[in-house]
């Protein structure tokens, strides 16, 4: 080999001396304490109830036919009765009777005026919703007589597995 080459390779070695020394291993620390990293998350949510109000019904159309009819069939019956003018007078109330008989049944007892009901309404808002949520663990563990720090996704319990490496400082 030439004096050349000789130089290139001594520095080569000489560079890649601290890589040589370098060294990883694994060790353990003690846990000093472990503190969670809790936020606080709003999820909002729907909250609704269900109120229940009176509401003036629509007038409702009323029929004629019922009172007619009936007003005829009374008529008829109370000519029936009697007779001479106790005959008018029972027919007369005859018709008043058989009206009114009629227009009940025809209109099934409405009285035409809309009247109140009362109907369901549901009211819904949104209100906040807040819930803690873990986003890992500060640890402070001793090693070798030096406290450390370091953020965790686990709580690791008394001791912490440890990697460590071992280079030589560079001046």
């Amino acid at each position: 080999m030439n004096l050349q080459a000789k130089l290139i390779l001594s520095a080569l070695c000489v560079g890649a001396l601290p890589l040589a020394q370098a060294a990883d291993f694994e060790d353990f620390g003690r846990v000093v304490r472990v503190t969670p990293q809790v936020e606080q998350v709003n999820r909002p949510r729907q909250e609704c109830r269900t109120e229940y109000v009176q509401v003036q019904q629509p007038q409702q159309q009323r029929s004629a036919g019922g009172a007619v009819i009936g007003g005829i069939a009374g008529a008829l019956l109370g000519n029936q009765v009697g007779g001479g003018s106790g005959r008018t007078a029972a027919t007369a109330a005859g018709a008043i009777a058989g009206a009114l008989t009629g227009d009940r049944i025809d209109n099934n007892g409405n009285n035409g005026g809309g009247g109140m009901q009362e109907q369901a309404i549901k009211q819904c808002r949104n209100v906040d919703h807040w819930e803690s949520r873990n986003n890992g663990y500060e640890v402070t563990y001793d090693y070798r007589g030096r406290n450390y720090t370091s953020l965790m996704s686990y709580d690791p319990g008394q001791r912490v597995r440890l990697r460590v490496s071992v280079e030589p400082a560079q001046q």
